[in-house]
């Protein structure tokens, strides 16, 4: 169980589960809740042995984590049903994926919002990457929203540790196999040279331009899986970069999306990058958004101190949530500015290891 972990480990034949909220590779996603605190939480189950070392891995490498940026785990438990099938007891994130949430959007999201998520991405990727643990699988499906605007990883199956004996091979990719979704994947992983920190940042930069258009990197012109492998691998391209995207993220799209993985950034040289490190995304700064629904454009970091009254100390859009209006109202621009201390039905998700 995971140190700070609020949840109750719900005792055998305690908690029952609930309609199904998502499916994978891995297994399917069940809504549970346990019958003796009335606690809700999420039960992922196998019912293959592929499935079942996904879930074995993932509950091997949670066990151990402990970040508010890392979705948690606090326990399993196998049924004897005359095979081993395994079931994996996680936290609830009430948002959902990120791909939900730009479904109920719009399917685009704004880009001051994606400058928070990115930022939460971000974090849990240098929380893994310090713990010597490279997630394999980051795109928008496998980041979950909670209720309050928070952004965690999650879906662990594939996700390996650099010195272990399976990070050390190079991942058993066939090429008959690929059918999946490698479109997030970075070019030497593809090329089977194995794994390291710096794939997770070239997923990142895909996730990236996924939260912006909408669509898979690469967009929907690659329509047979293993061209698309191909291309990604021993092209000299790149995925095309969103032209609405400002210069700040432009830039950190190329600081990510580099072919050669020692010409990319770290993720904590991209966490002082000012398209996630600006002062209006410190979420501890008053009045920033809590959700999607509670964004305020409050202006760029270059933005004159020069303009008149009337623009400094008027919000550009109304919040949704007015939470925090009366500290809003007696902070001006300036201070507000100071931190305070595809269709991809035709996929399947490859996995490796």
């Amino acid at each position: 169980m995971v140190a700070g972990c609020s949840i109750s480990f719900p005792q055998p034949g305690r908690w029952v589960k609930g309609n199904a909220i998502g499916a994978g590779s891995f297994g399917v996603v069940n809504l549970a809740m346990n019958t003796s605190t009335g606690e809700l939480f999420v039960v992922k189950s196998s019912s293959s042995e592929p499935q079942l070392r996904a879930l074995e891995n993932e509950a091997d490498l949670l066990k151990d984590l402990d970040s508010p940026h890392i979705v948690q785990c606090f326990g399993h438990e196998y049924e004897a049903n005359g095979g081993r099938k395994l079931n994996l007891f996680m936290e609830y994130m009430a948002g959902g994926s990120l791909s939900d949430v730009a479904e109920k959007f719009g399917n685009v999201l704004d880009e001051s919002v994606i400058r928070l998520y990115a930022r939460q991405i971000l974090l849990g990727l240098d929380y893994l990457h310090k713990n010597g643990i490279v997630h394999c699988d980051v795109k928008c499906k496998n980041v979950l929203l909670g209720s309050t605007g928070n952004i965690k990883l999650a879906d662990f199956g594939s996700a390996k540790r650099i010195g272990s004996s399976e990070a050390d091979h190079k991942a058993d990719i066939c090429w008959q196999s690929i059918c999946g979704t490698p479109l997030w994947m970075a070019p030497e992983v593809l090329r089977n040279e194995g794994l390291d920190y710096a794939s997770d940042i070239w997923s990142l930069g895909c996730t990236i331009i996924e939260m912006v258009t909408g669509r898979p990197p690469w967009g929907l012109d690659v329509s047979n899986p293993l061209a698309a492998v191909f291309k990604i691998a021993f092209g000299n391209v790149l995925p095309q970069f969103p032209t609405k995207l400002s210069k700040e993220g432009l830039d950190f799209l190329d600081k990510c999306l580099q072919r050669d993985p020692k010409r990319r950034y770290t993720s904590q040289e991209l966490l002082n990058h000012p398209f996630v490190a600006g002062r209006n995304l410190n979420k501890e700064v008053a009045g920033s958004p809590s959700s999607v629904l509670d964004v305020e454009s409050f202006g760029s970091d270059d933005e004159s101190d020069d303009l008149d009254s009337s623009k400094k100390n008027s919000p550009s859009r109304i919040p949704f949530s007015t939470r925090h209006c009366a500290q809003r109202q007696r902070l001006t621009r300036r201070e507000l500015r100071q931190p305070k201390d595809c269709d991809l039905d035709n996929w399947i998700t490859v996995r490796s290891g």
